[in-house]
C-alpha cells in the first residue's frame, strides 16, 4: 500500500472519524482506524462496535491496499506537520512509514482483516433532507436523552417518520424534548417507523452534520446509515420500546403564561445560583402579569427575582429543576416563549407561541 497526499487531505478524513475511536480499548484493533485506497480515494474507518464512521477523499494511489494504524498518533503526525506540504504515506512490512519533507516517521499496525466493519444494512426506508434541518432537530431534543439509565431505550434518541415528518424524542423521564420537520419529497418504500440512536451516535453526528447539502437516512431493522457528503455514518439501534410520548404531553394546558425569552432566562440563571446543588429546585409563582422565582438552599440562602408576564389567570405555585427550564429556552429561538401550566402537580409544555414544531415537557418537583 502506497499513497501522496497533501497534510489536509489526511487531517480530514481522519478528524473526521476520529470521535468514535477510543483511546481505551478492550480490543487493541479498537485504537486504530482502517486505512484503504483503491481508485484514487484513500478510505478512513473508526468504530467502536456501536457506531461506525467512514470518511473519504481524493489522493494519488501508489499500490492500492488496507491497514489499520493507531488513529489519535496519525492524527497528531499529520496536524504537526507543515501547511499543505505533501506526505507519502507506505506499509513496509509491518510497519507504516510516514514521509513529509525531512520528518519520518514509523507507525505499529495491526491486518485489516482484524477490524470490524459493518458491511451493509437491509433498508427499509430511505429519506432524504438537508443536513442543516436534521442539525436543527438533534439541538432541539438531544439534551433531553438519559444518560447510563437503567431504561436502556432512553438512552438516546427517538426517530419517527411517517414519509411526511420526521421528528426526534428525547426524553430521561424527568423531561421531554420533541422537534419535527416536514420532509420535502417522500423517500423509497416510505412507511411509518421509530427507531432509536444511541446517545453516542447523535453527539457524534451533532460534530459531523454541517449547514450545506442534503443528507440521505438509510434506516433497516438494526442499523441507520447516514451519508453525510464524504462521510458515512452507520449506527446500531437501540433494541427497545421507546414510551408513548404522546399521553406525557399536556393536551390543553389551562393557564397560558407569555413571557419574554431572555429576560426569563437570565431570572432563571441569577436565581439558580441559590439553589440546592443536587436538586437545583426553583419555585415559580404566578399572578396578575407577574412570574416571581425563589430558591434557597441547605445554608439558609435563597434568591428571589420577578419577571413581568402576559397573564390574567388565578394564582399558583409550582417547582421545577432549573436545568430543564433553562435547556428548553436555550432550544427556543423566538423571542417570547409561551409556558403551558394546569396546576402545581401537573407537566409544562414549553413553546414558540402559535407553533408545534419544537415542544418541551418539563415535570414539576416537590419544594
Amino acid at each position: 500500500m502506497k499513497f501522496t497526499a497533501t497534510r489536509e487531505q489526511i487531517i480530514q478524513p481522519v478528524q473526521a472519524v476520529i470521535g468514535v475511536v477510543e483511546r481505551k480499548q478492550t480490543m487493541p484493533v479498537l485504537a486504530n482506524v482502517l486505512l484503504s485506497v483503491k481508485g484514487n480515494r484513500l478510505s478512513v474507518t473508526g468504530t467502536d462496535l456501536e457506531v461506525e464512521l467512514v470518511a473519504s477523499g481524493e489522493v494519488n494511489v501508489g499500490q492500492p491496499g488496507e491497514i489499520t494504524v493507531p488513529g489519535r498518533k496519525l492524527l497528531e503526525i499529520a496536524k504537526a506537520l507543515p501547511d499543505k506540504v505533501s506526505v507519502t504515506v507506505s506499509l513496509d512490512g509491518e510497519r507504516l512509514k510516514v514521509v513529509a519533507g525531512r520528518s519520518r516517521f514509523t507507525l505499529s499496525t495491526l491486518a485489516a482483516t482484524e477490524f470490524p466493519v459493518v458491511e451493509s444494512v437491509s433498508a427499509q426506508q430511505t429519506l432524504t433532507l438537508p443536513q442543516a434541518e436534521l442539525g436543527r432537530l438533534i439541538a432541539k431534543t438531544h439534551f433531553s436523552m438519559a444518560q447510563q439509565d437503567v431504561r436502556y431505550y432512553l438512552n438516546g434518541t427517538l426517530l419517527e417518520t411517517d414519509g411526511k415528518l420526521l421528528r426526534t424524542v428525547a426524553t430521561d423521564g424527568h423531561r421531554l424534548a420533541i422537534a419535527e420537520a416536514q420532509l420535502a419529497t417522500g423517500g423509497k418504500n416510505v412507511t411509518a417507523q421509530q427507531v432509536i440512536v444511541p446517545r453516542k451516535g447523535i453527539l457524534e453526528l451533532q460534530r459531523i452534520l454541517g449547514n450545506e447539502g442534503d443528507v440521505e437516512i438509510t434506516i433497516g431493522s438494526n442499523h441507520i446509515r447516514l451519508q453525510i457528503g464524504d462521510i458515512r455514518f452507520t449506527s446500531k439501534l437501540i433494541d427497545g420500546k421507546f414510551p408513548d410520548y404522546g399521553r406525557v404531553i399536556p393536551a390543553s394546558p389551562s393557564k397560558a403564561v407569555v413571557v419574554e425569552r431572555d429576560s426569563f432566562r437570565a431570572a432563571l440563571q441569577r436565581t439558580a445560583i441559590l439553589s440546592n446543588e443536587k436538586y437545583r429546585g426553583v419555585r415559580v409563582s404566578l399572578a396578575k402579569n407577574s412570574l416571581k422565582l425563589q430558591a434557597h438552599n441547605p445554608e439558609q440562602e435563597e434568591a428571589q427575582d420577578e419577571v413581568e408576564i402576559d397573564y390574567a389567570g388565578e394564582e399558583m405555585e409550582i417547582g421545577f429543576n432549573v436545568t430543564y427550564l433553562l435547556d428548553a429556552l436555550t432550544a427556543i429561538d423566538t423571542e417570547t416563549v409561551e409556558l403551558g401550566l394546569t396546576d402545581s402537580n401537573s407537566s409544562c409544555l414549553i413553546r414558540s407561541p402559535g407553533t408545534t414544531h419544537s415542544r418541551y415537557v418539563v415535570m414539576p418537583m416537590r419544594l
